[in-house]
């Protein structure tokens, strides 16, 4: 053997060739002694409890009708009587445009109609003549006394008489036309509240011009009932499956973060909302706001409960996951929860090796799955990973694992 003063004399490059060498006999042991250390498996406990599925949007607080009070006629405002916040009745004036323009379309008018009828007295008159005149000339005509061409010409005359006040009548009805539509306008001037409810915004001052034109302008926003309200949210076509009427749905506002209001699908509307190719359903929320707390335009998060199972087997949905290398394919029918139960399997440990349990499960939430069948219960600890040398199949430390209770 080779003493230790031997050694110590030896060059540097030959120490350094000798570690070369033991460390590649140390990595060729340890890969020969199985590489990644000891197997051991990280396991979750199956409980009983709650399993809720819900989907989770984002939507906006709104009145359940919101009437949007207009101008039909031009001018400026001359008097402003409901402001934000007013409770107002129907046809309660809330706003008068300045009527005088209109005060002098309708004097017109009214000239205008008594004119027409005054001619059609005139007429009428012209007329009586016109038929005396031809029953007249009628008999002269049977005595001789006048050339049949003179009858000819009073009934001419008579005939255009006539037609004179059936067109003076017309005339009167042309200018009553005018007389109502006058008056409606003016009447357009105040501006009253169709239903009874809540001012939510008001657009106008005293002295703006109002220009209604090819399009209303918005004067006042009217709440009819703020004890009634509705979230529409946004839901993605990838949830909306999930959602249907009458479902019950909680949702939180920022102005509350601490109380969580109640309520229920009251619509999935068919219309899609696409923004940027990216596709979402209206889903409205009905809620009840007696207290008032609720304001249009807040932001709800709302969670939608679509399936909910009590007082169940609970089994991880990491476990269903799972399933040892080399182990055979379990042939699941797959998919979504439709009432049916699907096959699963998971696997307990015992006795130093894995043993698969068949089971049929239904009601997953994405964290547990409740279990319909099979041969566990509660407190029953099924595998959910698989670890070597401290690191998992994930390559997550075992100890940092953790699953609710």
């Amino acid at each position: 053997m080779v003493s230790l003063s031997t050694m110590a004399g030896l060059p540097k490059i030959v120490w350094r060739a000798a570690l070369v060498v033991l460390v590649a006999l140390g990595l060729a042991f340890y890969f020969l002694r199985g590489g990644n250390g000891a197997t051991h498996y990280v396991t979750a406990k199956v409980t009983r409890g709650s399993i809720v599925r819900s989907v989770i949007a984002t939507g906006t607080v709104n009145p359940v009708v919101t009437v949007q009070v207009g101008s039909y006629v031009s001018g400026p405002i001359q008097a402003i009587y409901a402001d934000f916040n007013a409770p107002v009745k129907a046809n309660q004036l809330i706003a008068k445009i300045d009527p005088r323009p209109f005060q002098v379309k309708v004097a017109q008018s009214q000239a205008t109609l008594a004119n027409a009828r005054a001619q059609l007295g005139k007429d009428r008159a012209d007329l009586s003549y016109r038929q005396v005149t031809y029953a007249r000339d009628k008999k002269l005509v049977e005595a001789d006394a006048i050339s049949r061409d003179t009858l000819d010409s009073a009934y001419s005359t008579y005939m255009q008489a006539k037609s004179q006040v059936a067109l003076d009548q017309a005339n009167i009805q042309q200018q009553q036309a005018n007389l109502d539509e006058a008056q409606v306008n003016l009447a357009y001037t105040n501006i009253v509240s169709p239903v009874d409810g809540t001012v939510v915004s008001r657009n106008v001052d005293v002295g703006q011009t109002v220009a209604s034109s090819f399009q209303t302008p918005t004067l006042f926003l009217i709440a009819k009932d703020l004890t009634r309200m509705q979230v529409d949210t946004n839901v993605s076509e990838s949830d909306i499956g999930n959602v249907h009427t009458g479902e019950v749905a909680g949702f939180r506002v920022d102005a509350y973060s601490d109380r969580e209001f109640e309520g229920a699908v009251g619509q999935v509307r068919q219309a899609p909302i696409t923004v940027q190719n990216v596709v979402t359903y209206d889903v409205v929320v009905n809620v009840a706001n007696p207290e008032l707390l609720l304001k249009p335009g807040m932001t709800a998060n709302v969670t939608i409960i679509s399936a909910k199972r009590d007082d169940v087997v609970r089994i991880p949905v990491q476990a269903l996951r799972f399933s040892p290398k080399g182990a055979p394919a379990l042939a699941s029918g797959g998919g979504q929860f439709d009432g049916l139960a699907r096959p699963a399997r998971v696997w307990i440990e015992g006795g130093g090796k894995l043993t698969p349990v068949s089971v049929k499960t239904g009601l997953d939430d994405g964290t547990y799955a409740e279990m319909l069948s099979g041969d566990l219960k509660s407190g029953d600890s099924v595998v959910v990973d698989e670890a070597r040398s401290g690191v998992s199949s994930t390559g997550a430390s075992s100890s940092s694992l953790r699953f609710p209770r």
